[in-house]
């Protein structure tokens, strides 16, 4: 795995050594994605710097940017491509050569080739930049689920790239002015997301899109899209085994590497089932490694360690303790911009575990959006079956004016009662953004102050899912939320987390359920099979059941979750109690600090109800404080 950067740069500048220093200077703040070589390329009209983690053709052949056989085109290029040697072939039938092993030669032969159409034939995870220098337009592109992440930045003429923000704030003519819908998108979602950043001129480039500019016209366009409108007729039985063969098949395609290779074990189905595969491919045992917490309501690796057993893996074992105040403000400084899902502290932590065994991880992510294994959308389901016992005209009328009156009420059964009602009064796009909130809007009313109520006034964030929601080429409900959290939960969180903090500790992580052949044949299987009655994942389960006992796959879903509201009434206390007790912060330019300290006081006392909230909040104050009070 590998880190890239660059800019554009204005023909015959006198400026050719400091260009060449901020390049330097962008790979540095990217070095952990590629500790293994840098390279820097430049030519009047662009700079590319690349930081490589080798994993295929250890030798220093690979190294980046490279340049194309007829020396018109420069890559500089993060990810796997798992299908090279098949696409190698192809062209050395049609006269294409090799000097070495690499999939970014034959990336670079195929793009030569094809153009932006070798997209297509890609299968993998990847963020591309080439600079064409006959025709002097920069190419970038970004795999279909967005496992890698490429961020750009334009204004006033001036554009840069990088796989990470922090390379972009080490240009001086990047501007950081701060978005302020994007800090309401933060509070809402725990992350911010694409195409936006916490910056108003940076950008994400959105997941299955590419992008070309040429100095003046810039150009983005999507490739890549999953369609849920064509439901199988096929059979439970073939359904399941043609699934079977295909992750199996996405699980031996990811075991291609030149060093070390495991996996992250959690005990639940995903990482299991990819774990009991890995064993069917392997030779020895298979490396596994799992997170587990003091507290035993969030422990999970008494079920990773019968998973570990029962495929008799080399298992390894991390408790998450008294590590987490002293590294939480250095972990979070990762992500460049607010995020704050938990998990990301266990996933360091679990990343670190492993890249001490490993330099490449097998992960089961992608499992619950595929096949609908969240408990959230359990409870969506169960909203819409209430949903339809009333008339659309009663609930919204009838509803609110009870949940105001259960609110009044202010006891933990009325709170969710009025949360409930709330959530039934509105239409199913709506309540599902709702249930998906992590912050809120009773709550954010209450707390925002100043310029950021001011200039956030009439925007809702909802919009982001309802637009995605809508989008969705069906009109089968649970297919439209699967479809939503594709495009914004998955990449935006999930993905994210696991990208930054994997590369933080230089490890290159994998996720065989996020092939986009097994994306594109789970939603060609219909919802009813997804969830049906009270199963969530109910296909993916009764498929892995010749591989993994009962007791695995249909025990309590916990999720990679954190004992939060522990954390900061003890760990965290310190570290919170300081923030949400300073006027001069991040968040004293957002919010009214005496309401922020009563929801504080309220946690204290034992009401856990607003522990996402002040979560949210402490996150946000570590990214102000070593992004912004940092300057």
């Amino acid at each position: 795995m590998c880190g890239l950067a660059g800019f554009l740069r204005m023909p015959n500048t006198p400026e050719r050594d400091a260009h060449r220093m901020w390049l330097e200077a962008m790979g540095r703040s990217i070095r952990h994605r590629g500790p293994d070589a840098g390279g820097v390329w430049m030519d009047d009209y662009v700079g590319m710097v690349h930081r490589r983690l080798s994993i295929l053709d250890l030798s220093d052949a690979g190294n980046q940017p490279m340049v194309s056989e007829s020396g018109r085109y420069i890559i500089a290029f993060n990810g796997e491509i798992y299908n090279f040697r098949e696409i190698r072939k192809q062209l050395e039938a049609v006269g294409y050569r090799f000097r070495t092993q690499t999939d970014t030669e034959v990336l670079l032969a195929l793009f030569d080739h094809k153009g932006e159409k070798c997209l297509e034939d890609l299968n993998g995870m990847f963020a591309i930049a080439i600079w064409d220098r006959e025709a002097r337009q920069l190419f970038l592109a970004r795999d279909r689920l967005g496992k890698k992440p490429l961020y750009y930045y334009q204004e006033s003429g001036q554009f840069a790239f990088a796989s990470e923000i922090k390379a972009l704030l080490q240009v001086p003519f990047v501007k950081t002015d701060i978005r302020p819908d994007a800090i309401k998108d933060f509070f809402a979602y725990q992350y911010v997301p694409d195409p936006k950043t916490i910056y108003r001129h940076v950008h994400k480039l959105p997941p299955g899109h590419w992008l070309t500019i040429d100095g003046e016209e810039l150009t983005v366009r999507q490739y890549w899209d999953v369609s849920f409108a064509r439901p199988s007729s096929a059979s439970l039985p073939e359904l399941e085994a043609g699934l079977y063969d295909l992750i199996d098949d996405a699980v031996r395609m990811r075991m291609v590497s030149d060093v070390p290779l495991g996996a992250f074990l959690s005990g639940g189905v995903d990482s299991s089932a990819v774990v009991g595969l890995m064993a069917g491919h392997a030779d020895r045992p298979v490396t596994t490694c799992s997170i587990g917490f003091d507290s035993r309501r969030f422990d999970e690796v008494i079920w990773a360690k019968k998973v570990a057993e029962l495929f008799h893996t080399d298992h390894h074992e991390f408790t998450v303790r008294e590590n987490v105040a002293g590294s939480l403000s250095e972990i979070a400084r990762f992500f460049d911009e607010p995020f704050a899902d938990p998990s990301f502290v266990p996933t360091y932590f679990v990343s670190q575990l492993a890249r001490q065994k490993v330099t490449v991880a097998l992960a089961g992510d992608g499992g619950d959006e595929n096949f609908a294994g969240y408990s959230k959308y359990r409870t969506d389901h169960l909203e819409n079956r209430i949903r339809r016992l009333f008339p659309s005209a009663l609930r919204h009328s009838a509803f609110p004016r009870l949940a105001q009156l259960a609110g009044a009420m202010n006891s933990p059964f009325t709170r969710k009662a009025q949360s409930l009602l709330g959530t039934l009064a509105m239409e199913p796009d709506e309540g599902f953004f709702v249930t998906n909130s992590f912050f809120r809007r009773s709550v954010w009313n209450r707390l925002v102050r100043g310029e950021l109520k001011r200039e956030t006034q009439g925007y809702d964030p909802a919009d982001i899912t309802r637009h995605h929601y809508h989008n969705a080429d069906t009109d089968d409900h649970l297919s439209k939320i699967l479809y939503t959290d594709i495009k914004t939960y998955l990449p935006g969180d999930i993905l994210t987390k696991v990208d930054r903090m994997s590369m933080a500790n230089s490890l290159e992580t994998r996720a065989p359920l996020l092939d986009y052949r097994v994306v594109e044949y789970a939603a060609s299987i219909p919802s009813a099979l997804k969830m049906k009655g009270r199963e969530k994942k109910f296909i993916l389960k009764d498929t892995f059941s010749r591989l993994l006992p009962d007791d695995v796959l249909y025990r309590k879903k916990m999720g990679f979750s954190v004992p939060l509201a522990e954390w900061l009434r003890n760990e965290l206390f310190d570290t919170a109690e300081s923030v949400f007790n300073d006027d001069e912060g991040g968040l004293s330019h957002c919010f009214d600090m005496n309401a922020v300290r009563d929801l504080w006081q309220q946690h204290q006392g034992g009401n856990s109800q607003y522990t996402q909230e002040l979560w949210s909040m402490l996150a946000f104050e570590l990214w102000w404080g070593a992004y912004v009070d940092s300057k």
